[in-house]
């Protein structure tokens, strides 16, 4: 089951760059990294997301241009579905972020056209970090390939000298 927290729904312009993204957080996170940002999202809390809840979600907030689940590694299978859903009802782009350390791009690949990656290490600091472990990687589809690029370092402030 995926649970999302309605409260915690969002557009952002900074989670995934070059897009307008409706940013969902879900619940029970099963990763527990130490320093985490939202430890509340560990805990069994909020709303079960179905797709009447996505098709609302799409309606209310028209002119996003990419959907992104923050979380769902307790039920990628139901992430997958909502992200096949997505797809069949709109031209919006998929993301997920995930906080696995390793997690087979070439499968997800075909759902997501943004998968982060990645558990949050404090020392190595998040995606705005150039030591971070977490990558971002756009994925994009021709009739016969996968295309993963790592685009982590456009979260990196570029220094004038």
């Amino acid at each position: 089951m995926i649970k999302y927290l309605p409260e915690d729904v969002s557009v952002t312009f900074a989670e995934i760059p070059t897009e307008i993204t409706l940013s969902i957080n879900l619940s029970l996170c099963i990763r527990c990294c130490p320093g985490c940002h939202s430890p509340y999202l560990q805990k069994d809390i909020g709303k079960e997301l179905t797709f009447y809840i996505i098709d609302c979600l799409l309606f209310r907030h028209h002119g996003i241009t990419c959907v992104l689940f923050l979380g769902g590694d307790n039920d990628k299978e139901t992430l997958v579905t909502f992200a096949e859903y997505i797809r069949d009802k709109s031209d919006v782009k998929i993301g997920w972020y995930s906080g696995e350390d390793e997690l087979d791009l070439d499968h997800y690949g075909r759902y997501f056209d943004y998968i982060k990656v990645g558990s949050y290490k404090k020392d190595l600091g998040g995606l705005d970090s150039p030591t971070t472990n977490q990558r971002l990687y756009k994925i994009s589809k021709d009739k016969i390939n996968l295309h993963i690029e790592d685009i982590t370092n456009l979260f990196w402030k570029k220094i004038n000298k």
